[in-house]
């Protein structure tokens, strides 16, 4: 599944979306087409965690801010609980094992990590938190609870985020590729399934996205 299928699915059925979902697929369609381009795993990542951006994001009451990390463990719950033909936990448990399972034990994608190399927090604090993030990572793979899952991988993915999008990389470094090869793979085959799983729902509620389209 790549954007080609999923264009000329979303161009024979977008009339029949809602407007919030319209515009969600859209976006995430169109950012989807600009990683499966890029020729380099930096990139390709930036653009997929945009395509995921542009599907789950929602403005949401300053009063009541969840934590980004919530906002897409929630949104994932959901898409686990949508998807029937169970494609996403098959790519979880099937394909994709052995490269989540190195991601969650892989200090240089958890961000407690990078808080005790700049003084926030202890060498102690730090493998305390690695500690309970990996059994709560095998307490979710044991009981094969694939949302628990991805909760776990999509911290670390976001962890990998913020270091390519704040500078923290050098572009085609040679330090610490595996754990980029890896983050690609899995968002690569993870972001078509997400918008088909989607387009699929067009009934669930999709909250509004944000920066809606402004007619001037």
């Amino acid at each position: 599944m790549n954007y080609h299928t999923l264009k000329a699915r979303q161009r024979s059925e977008r009339d029949g979306y809602p407007t919030n979902l319209a515009l969600r697929i859209h976006r995430a369609l169109s950012w989807l087409n600009r990683a499966e381009q890029a020729d380099d795993p930096d990139g390709r990542f930036i653009f997929l965690w945009i395509a995921f951006n542009a599907a789950y994001a929602t403005e949401i009451d300053e009063q009541y801010r969840l934590t980004e990390q919530l906002a897409f463990t929630s949104f994932l719950k959901k898409l686990c609980e949508l998807d029937s033909s169970r494609r996403i936990e098959n790519t979880v448990w099937q394909e994709y094992p052995s490269a989540i399972r190195n991601l969650l034990n892989n200090p240089f994608v958890f961000k407690s990590f990078w808080d005790s190399r700049n003084g926030r927090s202890t060498e102690e604090e730090w493998q305390a938190r690695f500690a309970n993030s990996k059994r709560r990572a095998a307490h979710a793979l044991g009981d094969r609870d694939t949302a628990g899952v991805l909760g776990e991988v999509f911290n670390r993915l976001y962890t990998l985020r913020n270091q390519l999008i704040h500078g923290g990389a050098t572009w085609g470094g040679k330090v610490n590729r595996e754990q980029l090869r890896d983050c690609v793979n899995l968002l690569g085959k993870l972001v078509p399934l997400i918008i088909d799983t989607m387009m699929s729902n067009p009934e669930t509620l999709w909250e509004d996205a944000v920066y809606p389209v402004v007619e001037i």
